[in-house]
């Protein structure tokens, strides 16, 4: 059951970094039937198309009032805006605070996943109680009182669990923990998706946490909680556990706390080796991948099986090498998710599940 019929709102940034959650809403979701959206720069384009050349029947508009106007003479009107920028963080600018305000003010249900609660924010609490729109925040968390600190339960847990880490932010990880997820699936392994932050409860994930809210002492807890939530009501084969940030980026090292408090059996790594610094620290060069994969070996005590690539920067001529290239370096099977089937990652999973 669909929450609403959905635009997604990302003006002038979905051809950036910053619109990677407008990228994941665009290629699926389980929470919502997106139809629309927005961003000026792309007008009449269709943001599949956009995003990397596959056609999803979802058009650009240039604002909120054209898109809801088109829809409102359909069988399918929007009923929900989802913010899909996600900016370093975590905050709007004037623009996107005018014209999220307007979208309360049309009645339009709002979720959004950013540091500024909007319900917080008297104008936009005042839009939503005149108009009977609902706001929810994506990263609120929960009252102090209703955290998890850790217990090391995660020991009881019987279902086979993947960190699916990265050599920096905004490089693809969640996109690719999905994509493990389905090709699980569709060998007939029951798999569960834990998310780590708002875009994938956005997309449907059914058990996760926002880590970057969160108050330090109960990150792990809060992830160990939801992995032992899945385990009760599922029982799944295998978890993918969703990764945040890098941990070696200064600004994000959000690794430590989900190896930490996961434990996973074994990890994958998405890498992007045409980038050169870290997401928002420009200057800052990102770390060797050897020293990369060493570093997340050390704090999990268990090995690095697999890279998954992340094409920025290349031809599609240049993908296949590239991949080529990092197995002659690393040893390791190297699969672009976007591009190639992941299932020789998956057979080497399910090999290592065997053996356990």
């Amino acid at each position: 059951m669909i929450d609403g019929v959905a635009l997604v709102y990302c003006d002038e940034f979905f051809d950036t970094i910053w619109g990677k959650t407008a990228h994941g809403l665009v290629r699926f979701t389980k929470r919502y039937d997106v139809v629309a959206l927005v961003d000026s720069t792309h007008v009449g384009e269709d943001a599949g198309e956009v995003l990397d050349g596959k056609h999803r029947d979802i058009p650009i508009f240039a604002d909120i009032d054209s898109a809801v106007a088109h829809y409102r003479e359909t069988d399918t009107p929007i009923t929900h805006l989802v913010f899909g920028v996600a900016t370093d963080g975590g905050r709007l600018t004037p623009k996107m605070h005018a014209d999220v305000l307007h979208a309360l003010e049309l009645g339009l249900n709002v979720d959004c996943g950013m540091h500024h609660f909007l319900s917080e924010d008297p104008e936009m609490r005042s839009a939503a109680e005149k108009s009977g729109s609902r706001i929810r925040d994506v990263r609120k968390i929960p009252p102090r009182d209703d955290l998890h600190s850790y217990t090391g339960r995660i020991k009881e847990v019987g279902s086979f669990r993947i960190a699916m880490l990265g050599t920096d932010s905004s490089i693809g990880k969640r996109t690719i923990a999905w994509k493990l997820v389905e090709a699980f699936q569709a060998r007939g392994i029951s798999a569960e998706m834990i998310g780590t932050g708002q875009t994938a409860w956005l997309q449907g994930a059914r058990y996760g946490v926002r880590m970057d809210s969160l108050i330090n002492d109960f990150v792990a807890g809060e992830i160990e909680n939801a992995i032992l939530e899945a385990w009760d009501n599922e029982k799944p084969q295998v978890m993918v556990i969703e990764g945040q940030g890098s941990l070696l980026n200064p600004l994000y090292p959000g690794g430590f706390e989900i190896l930490a408090a996961s434990q996973p059996h074994a990890v994958v790594m998405q890498h992007a080796p045409l980038r050169k610094d870290y997401d928002g620290i420009p200057g800052t060069p990102v770390h060797p991948l050897d020293r990369q994969i060493k570093a997340v070996e050390l704090v999990s005590e268990k090995p690095v099986v697999a890279l998954t690539l992340n094409h920025e920067g290349m031809r599609p001529d240049e993908i296949d090498g590239q991949c080529e290239k990092l197995e002659r370096e690393t040893g390791l099977p190297v699969r672009d998710g976007l591009v190639h089937d992941l299932g020789p990652i998956v057979d080497l999973m399910i090999n290592l599940m065997e053996k356990r």
